[in-house]
């Protein structure tokens, strides 16, 4: 007569891995009445919004008559009294220096902006620092904090390789 070998009672971890296969897709629902459907109401087909990607004519620079209305939309007045302000227009490879009447020890604050399709590079120098230099990215204004610890006149630079506008407001924080 043949003698089978008893069979082996399957390991914890099988019994666990099984288990885990069995009841790894129940899901428990139940609805407590909270989410019962009102009426209906029809809503509008919406159409998508028009994608817009940017339009690189907006970083053109405006003509020397348009730079008044352009400096009013980019640097808004903020109420407060501008010590020093300055706009224009530099051709390509021009460089514009500008300088500021002197000013008081104190705290300032240079808000600085520029249209064009490259960077324009702001420097504002006192007689011994450079305390701003910039290569500013076009369609987006800067602030700039400038402690002034002595009576300076202040040295504004500005600098482009292709035509631009620019525009620089100084005013006492």
């Amino acid at each position: 007569m043949r003698t089978f070998p008893a069979a082996r009672k399957p390991g914890p971890a099988v019994v666990i891995a099984a288990l885990a296969l069995l009841l790894g897709g129940c899901e428990y629902t139940y609805d407590d009445g909270r989410n019962q459907p009102g009426p209906v109401e029809a809503e509008a087909t919406r159409v998508p919004g028009p994608v817009f990607t940017r339009d690189p004519l907006q970083n053109d620079p405006v003509s020397e008559a348009d730079v008044a209305a352009w400096v009013a939309r980019t640097l808004p007045d903020t109420g407060e009294q501008a010590l020093h302000a300055g706009a224009g227009l530099v051709a390509a490879g021009e460089v514009r220096t500008e300088t500021t009447p002197e000013l008081g020890t104190g705290t300032y604050a240079l808000a600085l902006a520029c249209r064009s399709q490259r960077r324009v590079t702001f420097t504002v120098r006192s007689e011994s620092l450079t305390l701003v230099d910039l290569g500013l990215r076009c369609g987006v204004n800067r602030e700039n904090v400038i402690y002034l610890s002595a009576k300076t006149a202040l040295s504004i630079r500005v600098e482009a390789r292709t035509g631009a506008n620019y525009a620089y407001r100084l005013r006492r924080l």
